[in-house]
């Protein structure tokens, strides 16, 4: 899981975990998270839009060059509309508004 705010992080992992996730790594910004991804190798990742170092996107697209490349859901407090066209050409599995995130939201990008 990947977001600057730690509350927003606390409430995720519960919420995600409660659902049956596993949480293996947090991480605040894009740097970390790469660095976590390659040592952990998750399979999903969660990953806030806006972030202090690298935009998610760009996050995303570092995580797709891993040797082990994990599904990544992209989430903002912004709607997916303001994305639209960067999400089109991404290679993330989907977009979750923050305040939908739920488990079964999760799933369902994840098939």
């Amino acid at each position: 899981m990947v977001d600057d705010h730690a509350p927003f992080r606390a409430l995720a992992r519960e919420l995600l975990q409660s659902a049956g996730y596993e949480v293996i790594g947090e991480a605040d910004d894009g740097r970390q998270a790469v660095d976590l991804c390659a040592r952990l190798r998750p399979d999903i990742v969660l990953l806030d839009v806006q972030l202090p170092d690298m935009d998610g996107f760009a996050v995303a697209a570092a995580l797709a060059a891993q040797e082990v490349a994990p599904a990544v859901v992209l989430t903002s407090t912004r709607d997916a509309g303001a994305y639209r066209r960067r999400l089109a050409t991404s290679t993330v599995r989907g977009f979750i508004h923050k305040p939908d995130l739920s488990g079964a939201a999760l799933a369902a990008l994840l098939g």
